[in-house]
């Protein structure tokens, strides 16, 4: 696939990869629509909306402005750029003229990704601590996407995943600039207790009292520092020590429960049904 080299009105000086996915990269995998570098050459604005795509972005010099969901953001050298572009979008440079390289790119499971994103914490606009794995990733994307790579979509789906993988991750918000170190301690003290004491019966009355901690502040500060909830953390546990116990060990369904923390047969069938989706016998079978 040849790369398309853009000069719009003297305004930029653009090179793109424009990107057919394969009908099975659109129905099964994430998929590339475009990916490009851009260089403007005099002030310039873009506007666009009802696009089905997500756009990243970042910006590797020059400044200039996002306007995304009613809000202004002003960006700089460093800064990278995340949204969804069905909804009205532009951003516009400086006179401080910027360098831009992005991707377009959508996937069946992208809208569910990109609220589990706003979900952490994510924002429209961040700088990470360190841009060059960004970079180095767009850079890859429009390598392969111009290769003549016969599982060319796979290794795009690969890369668009790594770049969601560093995204995750940059937009993670826990508490540790907005708490005290030793509440952060606090935290991991209750965790570790989870992890060590999932098959026992525990409350959070049990643990804000063992903690010394208020019940509901404990259930806010969890959330923003493993990205769950105690009692579903605590869940999940208990339901991958189940799977374990039910695939290796000859005990039965209701013993598998009580040493997991679930003694009432019935709650350990529902909860382990809503999670994986059949009962505890049915995945026994399966596996």
């Amino acid at each position: 696939m040849n790369e398309l080299t853009f000069r719009d009105n003297h305004q930029v000086d653009s090179r793109r990869i424009l990107y057919t996915p394969s009908s099975f990269a659109r129905s099964c995998l994430m998929h590339l629509q475009e990916a490009g570098t851009l260089k403007a050459l005099s002030p310039h604005k873009s506007q666009r909306s009802n696009l089905s795509s997500y756009l990243f972005f970042v910006v590797e010099d020059g400044e200039g402005q996002l306007e995304y969901e009613g809000k202004q953001y002003p960006l700089a050298p460093g800064m990278c750029v995340f949204i969804d572009c069905r909804k009205p979008y532009s951003h516009a440079t400086s006179g401080r003229l910027w360098t831009l390289s992005w991707v377009h790119f959508d996937g069946m499971a992208m809208g569910g990704i990109y609220e589990k994103y706003l979900e952490r914490g994510g924002q429209p606009v961040f700088q990470p601590a360190d841009v060059q794995p960004f970079v180095e990733l767009l850079h890859t994307l429009k390598k392969t996407a111009a290769s003549g790579d016969h599982i060319r979509d796979m290794r795009i789906n690969q890369q668009l995943s790594a770049l969601l993988s560093l995204l995750m991750e940059n937009s993670w918000r826990p508490g540790a600039q907005r708490h005290r170190p030793e509440g952060n301690k606090s935290l991991q003290a209750v965790k570790n207790y989870l992890d060590e004491n999932y098959h026992k019966k525990i409350t959070l009355d049990d643990l804000a009292e063992r903690f010394y901690i208020n019940k509901f502040y404990l259930t806010r500060l969890f959330r923003e520092q493993y990205g769950s909830s105690v009692i579903n953390y605590l869940l999940y546990l208990r339901i991958s020590r189940a799977k374990e116990l039910l695939r290796f060990t000859e005990l039965s369904v209701e013993e598998v429960g009580e040493r997991c923390g679930m003694p009432d047969a019935n709650y350990f069938s529902r909860a382990f049904r809503k999670i994986e989706g059949m009962s505890p016998s049915g995945f026994r079978k399966l596996w």
